[in-house]
């Protein structure tokens, strides 16, 4: 068992950092060390970042090495320094960053063959080396959104997602009422936030089958749903009235038509893709003038794990097999969601699609611990951001890997946040 967990380990660190390899060596080492926009780091930071936290937890705290370059610790800690500051820091070059990055990772792979994968809750079925892993795959995902804020010509490619339909399907599906198991319990890479496994009891509620179109928004836009104050949260109102905002970001009118840049290509916005880059305001805004809601987290969560016909919650929608590239949009294979209606063997027991990947869907609950929570292995991971301050995403996107995307992982964010690959779905009341 210990060998199965060590090659699992092995590979998943493996596929974070080519994946990190790949969005730092298709641009030169100038737009490496710029700031494309003062929400996000640049590149080289993330870099650096990534090499420095996988030697804090496995080369300090699981192995008990000494630092190998203790000077930049501060430098490198996400909470001593905001995004917009970050360039002003005395930076590791992106030679310099590479190298350390190579170098922590060259002795991990030595601390990983020999370390014994129990006997201690940081280690036990490799779990600080899973983490270490999703770590690098959440801020691989955030380079991916610098990249897409970035000017400039393209610097990334990719296929485009088969194609599917939502033709045929039904707008929305009966969730039953009951109870269900919600958060992890034998998930050996949850971390603290989807702990621990607990009952929920939800009533009967319709939820959409496929989520919201750059189509039906559109319509929410035309029908002026960005200057009717009755759609929109009075911080809603407040955002978009400020900077005037009129559409999702990315997309502008001109000629007659929407236009979206997307990784450094304007293209006509495809009506039949899931929206993206709309903040929670714009999910609830236009989820108010359907004359619906957004679904609360409880909610996301049955539609995507529960069986009705066993009783249990499965690991994915499809059941309790990792992730294939016949179930979801993931891992940053494709660089754009896939229509409404793809994937049909990704969907779950009552019929929903797309709840994995494509595009992180807003609930409308606060971020906010399980009954039972206990920080692991450090608060900041999760703790200090509980409260109404941050909303709930769920689902991952197509620039989340499967290590850090599962039908129990969390996702949140502030509701103005539009840069990220954000979308949703909605829901009504059975009753």
């Amino acid at each position: 068992m210990n060998d199965v967990l060590r090659q699992r380990a092995v590979d998943a660190l493996t596929a974070a950092r080519a994946r990190t390899a790949a969005l730092t060596s298709c641009v030169d080492d100038g737009e490496l060390t710029a700031q494309h926009s003062p929400l996000m780091s640049p590149l080289v930071w993330d870099l650096a970042h990534i090499g420095n936290q996988e030697e804090l937890w496995l080369l300090r705290n699981v192995a008990g090495q000494q630092p190998i370059r203790p000077e930049i610790d501060s430098v490198y800690d996400a909470f001593q320094h905001p995004r917009s500051e970050r360039p002003s820091l005395d930076l590791l070059s992106p030679g310099e960053a590479r190298g350390y990055a190579h170098d922590v990772r060259g002795r991990v792979l030595d601390v990983l063959e020999r370390t014994p994968l129990e006997g201690r809750p940081l280690v036990d079925a490799a779990f600080a080396f899973g983490m270490v892993a999703q770590h690098e795959q959440q801020h691989d995902e955030t380079m991916l959104i610098t990249h897409q804020l970035r000017r400039g010509p393209a610097a990334l490619d990719a296929p485009a997602p088969p194609h599917g339909t939502a033709q045929g399907l039904p707008a929305e599906v009966l969730v039953p009422g009951g109870p269900f198991t919600m958060g992890a319990a034998d998930e050996p890479w949850a971390l603290d936030n989807e702990r621990p496994a607990h009952e929920r009891l939800v009533p009967a509620y319709f939820i959409d089958t496929v989520p919201v179109t750059c189509g039906a928004y559109t319509a929410f836009i035309e029908d002026g749903g960005y200057s009717e104050r009755r759609w929109w949260a009075e911080a809603g109102w407040e955002q978009i009235r400020q900077h005037g905002i009129g559409a999702p970001l990315f997309w502008r009118r001109e000629g007659g038509q929407w236009l979206r840049r997307r990784f450094g290509v304007l293209e006509p916005v495809p009506q039949d893709e899931p929206v993206l880059h709309v903040s929670w305001y714009e999910a609830d805004a236009y989820a108010r003038w359907a004359g619906r809601r957004l679904p609360t987290e409880e909610e996301w969560e049955k539609a995507a794990r529960h069986d009705p016909a066993s009783g249990r919650s499965r690991r994915y929608p499809w059941g309790d097999e990792d992730p294939a590239e016949t179930h979801a949009n993931l891992g940053q294979r494709h660089l754009r969601p896939a229509a409404a209606g793809s994937y049909p063997e990704g969907q779950s027991p009552l019929g929903v699609r797309q709840l994995i990947g494509d595009v992180w869907e807003w609930t409308s609950s606060d971020f906010l611990p399980y009954p039972g929570f206990v920080a692991f292995p450090y608060k900041e991971y999760s703790q200090v951001f509980f409260g109404s301050d941050h909303k709930v995403l769920r689902g991952g996107s197509f620039a989340v890997d499967p290590v850090a995307c599962r039908g129990t992982f969390r996702n949140w964010d502030l509701p103005v946040r539009r840069q990220i690959f954000s979308g949703f779905r909605t829901a009504r009341d059975a009753g």
